[in-house]
């Protein structure tokens, strides 16, 4: 009787708590499941494959319409997550030859000896940053068949190859006939590079203005353009956004900070930089000084000055590899707060020897200053000339590579040093997905012609050649020139005309009270 009433009393209980627990678990997924469903019908979510569809490439800076994109604060791991565009979409069309639709459309030229395993990279992290086209000045290992067959086969590349015809022209050009450029001639190495890169920008100048550009930038293939402050880090937005009566932007240059003595691909291996004095407090950058310079002669390794970008209008003209000039007015120029050149400087140990091996200088104090501008580049070609490898391989340690982690997180936490991951990022994205090795597979398998083939041979042969036979006028050796013409280059030179702006130092320590 009274197991039959507890029966009763089971069957009549309502439903445990664990039931209805059962219940919910299992609608809870067929609702979000709906709504989902509901959702994607009404186009209210990406779908991800049609985001990164490779069908409508879009690059950072290139869409037609201004929009803005949204911010996250938990993207701070990410440098480029900020854009809603895929910063990457070269999937397909690996080769970027957008440039019709870049506005507004940037021109980059440089004077470059170095292999491809620089001048790729260097290029087509260019590319995707926004620049439209290139003009290389190429020479040495850059003039060399196989390498200019890949560089031309790229869309937007103009290779200009140092030819006798090319340097009879830049005999008669406007700039070597002037004094302002004059105080830099018959001397040799640096001061002779500086020379050619001013006469190569010449050049670029009108053909740059001649395809439609509106915008011309002097880079060295160890520099690349770091557009910080823009959300899409694009070179062509911050271009875009600069006021139409300014001439000239000036970009302040980081300078590469490595440390391991090993490095390999500076552009993929190097994120640590020195920032530069403009970006700086006064009060940082000198309470500082002595602990950033570590025993070297100056804050920097290198120049401090920075590059420049220049508008393309009327009477454009370069005053040397870092600014530019106008024949009829004086330029307004702006400078950049957040963006700037990263200069990737003595990033490797044989960068000592290649620079000893370009200069036929004497490693003497003297001598070498005949040579060099910069007073790093002096130290480090008598090092190079008079040392051991073991011994220089100690003296790079010391003065070029930040060993000390302890210091280097000092400078850190003060401003100094910073972290710059963008290139790093985009440049090994670019290798990962083949576009390298693509472009160079693609150069290959394309057959020249024979008279294009021999053209490249016969450029290549005259760059090891002209120095002798056309360049005389121009080198540091100066007793070849003809009394009447040793008088007429001494007439002309005028100390009271500004000079051209050479590559110079940060401001010295010893200076601070006269910097306002």
């Amino acid at each position: 009787m009274a197991g039959a009433l507890s029966n009763r009393q089971f069957q009549h209980q309502p439903p445990s708590s664990f039931s209805r627990l059962l219940l919910l678990l299992t609608l809870l997924p067929l609702t979000l499941a709906s709504i989902a469903f509901v959702l994607q019908w009404r186009g209210g979510v990406t779908d991800p494959l049609t985001r990164w569809s490779p069908d409508q490439p879009q690059f950072p800076g290139m869409s037609l319409a201004d929009s803005t994109p949204s911010r996250r604060t938990s993207d701070c791991s990410n440098p480029l997550s900020q854009s809603l565009n895929p910063s990457f979409p070269y999937f397909r069309d690996w080769n970027f030859d957008f440039s019709s639709h870049l506005s507004p459309k940037i021109c980059v030229t440089t004077s470059t000896s170095a292999g491809l395993e620089q001048t790729l990279p260097w290029i087509f992290y260019h590319k995707v940053i926004g620049v439209s086209s290139f003009l290389l000045f190429v020479e040495g290992k850059a003039a060399l068949p196989n390498v200019t067959r890949v560089l031309e086969s790229i869309p937007g590349v103009k290779v200009v190859f140092r030819t006798r015809e090319l340097e009879e022209q830049q005999a008669k050009s406007r700039i070597w006939n002037e004094t302002w450029l004059a105080s830099f001639f018959y001397k040799p190495c640096n001061y002779e590079l500086f020379v050619k890169q001013s006469l190569n920008m010449e050049m670029a100048i009108v053909m740059a203005r001649d395809s439609g550009m509106d915008w011309i930038i002097h880079l060295d293939t160890d520099e690349l353009m770091h557009p910080a402050g823009t959300p899409e880090y694009s070179l062509r937005q911050l271009l875009a956004d600069v006021p139409g009566n300014v001439d000239m932007v000036i970009f302040p240059n980081y300078e590469s900070s490595v440390e391991r003595d090993d490095i390999k691909e500076p552009f993929s291996e190097v994120s640590m930089f020195k920032k530069n004095y403009d970006h700086l407090p006064k009060d940082v950058y000198f309470g500082n000084y002595k602990e950033s310079t570590r025993g070297n002669p100056n804050y920097f390794l290198t120049y401090g000055n920075g590059k420049s970008a220049a508008r393309i209008q009327d009477h454009l003209r370069p005053n040397g590899a870092h600014r530019w000039h106008n024949y009829m007015k004086t330029p307004k120029e702006i400078k950049l707060e957040e963006a700037a050149v990263l200069h990737y400087t003595y990033t490797k140990f044989s960068d000592l020897t290649s620079r000893r091996d370009r200069c036929g200088c004497k490693p003497t104090k003297e001598d070498v200053k005949r040579c060099f501008m910069l007073d790093f580049d002096r130290s480090a070609f008598i090092i190079a000339s008079t040392a051991t490898e073991e011994e220089m391989l100690q003296w790079y340690r010391e003065r070029i590579v930040w060993t000390d982690k302890a210091l280097n997180m000092r400078l850190m936490r003060k401003g100094i040093l910073t972290r710059i991951y963008a290139p790093t990022i985009i440049i090994q994205s670019l290798r990962e997905s083949g576009v390298f090795s693509s472009v160079i597979a693609k150069a290959t398998q394309t057959n020249l012609s024979k008279e294009k083939f021999l053209k490249s041979v016969d450029s290549s042969n005259s760059t090891r050649n002209s120095r002798s036979d056309m360049l005389s006028s121009r080198k540091f050796d100066a007793g070849r020139l003809s009394q009447a013409t040793g008088r007429r280059i001494l007439k002309v030179i005028d100390d009271s005309l500004p000079s051209a702006i050479p590559p110079l130092s940060p401001p010295n320590y010893d200076h601070a009270d006269l910097i306002t």
